[in-house]
């Protein structure tokens, strides 16, 4: 078996990755998930829309792989330990109020397993992370943060993908009453016995 001619040279599929993802970044950006489509973001990146879907399998699955989530979450060190609920739901509200991306891979990851993937990742990597600074137990942090995205997501889920109307006539003050203590409880609680 013969070494590649080039081995330092980058493949064409990652060349063709590539242009497929910032076409896609470019067009979700400015149409939006709903609007987008796999025609307009092959012809953005001046290839056969049939290499798009070989690559990503399905619109759901591009977006997942191009869209840069960041739940920038807020520095919780500095806020007193008895408002960590309120801060937390506060500041999902405002980013899923602010950010169509996150509905979108939100309704993505309800189909899709890459979207579904990004999902877990996303929180994962941020949301454990941060519980990990409330001091709590090191061996409840995972099931402390599965607990809040499981509150945090039904409760977008409700609100901006199926449209709930109870969910989204109620004005967000009134929700951050109803969900921060149960953020609280689910951060800096002790488990019931």
């Amino acid at each position: 078996m013969t070494a590649p001619a080039h081995p330092n040279r980058p493949r064409r599929s990652d060349a063709t990755r590539a242009a497929i993802l910032r076409a896609a970044r470019e067009r979700f950006a400015a149409d939006g998930y709903e609007r987008a489509t796999i025609r307009a973001i092959a012809a953005d990146a001046r290839i056969d829309p049939s290499m798009v879907m070989r690559y990503y399998g399905s619109k759901e699955g591009l977006f997942a792989a191009a869209a840069e989530f960041d739940l920038r979450l807020p520095d919780l060190t500095a806020v007193p330990p008895g408002q960590f609920g309120e801060v937390l739901i506060r500041h999902f509200l405002a980013r899923w109020e602010g950010d169509e991306t996150l509905a979108a891979l939100l309704r993505a990851a309800s189909t899709n397993p890459g979207a579904a993937e990004r999902m877990r990742g996303l929180f994962a990597d941020q949301l454990v992370a941060a519980v990990s600074t409330f001091g709590t137990d090191p061996a409840t942090t995972a099931r402390r943060a599965g607990l809040v995205a499981s509150q945090v997501l039904g409760l977008a889920f409700t609100r901006y993908i199926v449209r709930l109307p109870p969910m989204v006539d109620v004005d967000p003050e009134e929700l951050v009453s109803w969900v921060a203590p149960t953020l609280q409880r689910y951060l800096t609680g002790l488990p019931e016995n």
